[in-house]
C-alpha cells in the first residue's frame, strides 16, 4: 500500500525519452470547458434572453492569424437554452472585454458605445491639433469659456448653501409652536362662543315655550264658551280669570258666605236661663258670642269679601253654630 502514493517512479538504465513518440495535435485543437456567459444576450433564431453569469459547457479554441502584443485572442462556442442554435463570442483584450461574433446580440450595449464615442472624438481633436495651432487656440478658448462657467454654478451653489446656513431651526420651530398654540388658543375661544349662543337660543327658546304655553292655559277657559249675543260682552266680569278661580275653589270648600239672608238662617240667637247663668259664666259667654256673631253677620255688605276676611268671619261663625246646636240639644 505504501508504493502507492509513491513520488518517484522507477526508470530502468536502457530509458531513454527522445524514443517516446510526440502527440501531434492541431492548432485550432478545441477544448471544452466551464464558464459564465460574460455579458447579457438575446437569441437571434428564438428571442430567448441569456443573462449574465449563466453557466454553460462551452467549447474553446484559438483564434488563427489574430493576436493582440503577443497575446492569443480566443473563441467560444455556447448553445442556446431554448433552441440550441449555435452562439460565439471572443475575447478583447484590447478592452479587457468580449465582443459578440454571431447567433446572438449584446444587451446593455450603450455605456459601451458611448465610452468609444469620447475615446474617438478625443482622437480626432488630437490629430487635428497636431497639424492647425489655429484649432489649439480655439480649443483652449473654448476649455477656458466652459471652466468659468462651471466655476460661477460652484459660486452659486456655495451661495445658496451659506443662505440656508444662515436660517436658525431654532427659532423656526419656535414660531411654528407658537403659531400652532395661538391657533389652538383661537379655536378653544371660537368653540366657548359658539357653545354660549347655542345656550342662549335654547333659552330663548325655553322662554317663548312657556310663555306660549302659559297663554293657552289662560286662552283656554275663555274659548270654551262661545258667545251667542253680541251684547253679551257688556255683561261679562271684569275680574281676572286668577281671582275668578281662587274664589270659586274657596267657595266649593267652605261655601258662599256673601248675603245677610243666609247668615241670618244659618245663626240662632240662644236664649238665657236661670240654669244657664250659673255654669261658670260659660252661658252667658256663649250667648254674648252669638249675639256678636249675628251682629256681625248683618253689618256684613253683599259684596264678595276676599278669601282671608271670609275665611276668619266663616270660622267663628261655625263656632257659634256648634254652640247654639248644642245648647238646644241640651
Amino acid at each position: 500500500m505504501s508504493e502507492r502514493k509513491v513520488l518517484n517512479k522507477y526508470y530502468p538504465p536502457d530509458f531513454d525519452p527522445s524514443k517516446i513518440p510526440k502527440l501531434k495535435l492541431p492548432k485550432d485543437r478545441q477544448y471544452v470547458v466551464r464558464l459564465m456567459a460574460p455579458f447579457n444576450m438575446r437569441c437571434k433564431t428564438c428571442g430567448e434572453y441569456i443573462y449574465k453569469g449563466k453557466k454553460f459547457n462551452a467549447r474553446k479554441e484559438t483564434v488563427q492569424n489574430e493576436m493582440y502584443l503577443g497575446l492569443p485572442i480566443f473563441r467560444f462556442y455556447i448553445k442556446c437554452t431554448r433552441c440550441l442554435a449555435e452562439i460565439t463570442f471572443k475575447t478583447d483584450p484590447e478592452n479587457t472585454d468580449y465582443t459578440m461574433e454571431h447567433g446572438a446580440t449584446r444587451n446593455f450595449q450603450a455605456e459601451k458605445l458611448l465610452e468609444e464615442e469620447e475615446k474617438r472624438v478625443q482622437k480626432e481633436r488630437e490629430e487635428e491639433e497636431l497639424n492647425n495651432p489655429m484649432k489649439v487656440l480655439e480649443n483652449r478658448t473654448k476649455d477656458s469659456k466652459l471652466e468659468m462657467e462651471v466655476l460661477e454654478n460652484l459660486q452659486e451653489l456655495k451661495e445658496l448653501n451659506q443662505r440656508q446656513a444662515n436660517v436658525d431651526f431654532e427659532s423656526m420651530l419656535k414660531q411654528y409652536k407658537d403659531y400652532e398654540e395661538e391657533r389652538k388658543r383661537r379655536e378653544l375661544e371660537e368653540d366657548e362662543t359658539e357653545m354660549k349662543a347655542m345656550l342662549e337660543q335654547a333659552q330663548s327658546r325655553r322662554f317663548l315655550e312657556d310663555s306660549d304655553s302659559d297663554e293657552e292655559a289662560t286662552q283656554v277657559p275663555s274659548r270654551s264658551g262661545p258667545k251667542t249675543k253680541p251684547t253679551d260682552i257688556l255683561q261679562e266680569d271684569t275680574e281676572p280669570q286668577s281671582k275668578k278661580l281662587k274664589t270659586e275653589s274657596w267657595e266649593r270648600s267652605v261655601g258662599k258666605l256673601n248675603s245677610k239672608s243666609q247668615l241670618a238662617g244659618m245663626v240662632t240667637v240662644k236664649k238665657q236661663t236661670p240654669g244657664s247663668t250659673t255654669a261658670n259664666g260659660v252661658g252667658k259667654q256663649t250667648t254674648q258670642q252669638s249675639s256678636d256673631a249675628g251682629s256681625w253677620s248683618s253689618s256684613l255688605p253683599a259684596v264678595t269679601q276676599p278669601p282671608s276676611a271670609a275665611q276668619g268671619s266663616s270660622l267663628s261663625l261655625l263656632g257659634a253654630y256648634s254652640d247654639s246646636e248644642d245648647s238646644t240639644s241640651d
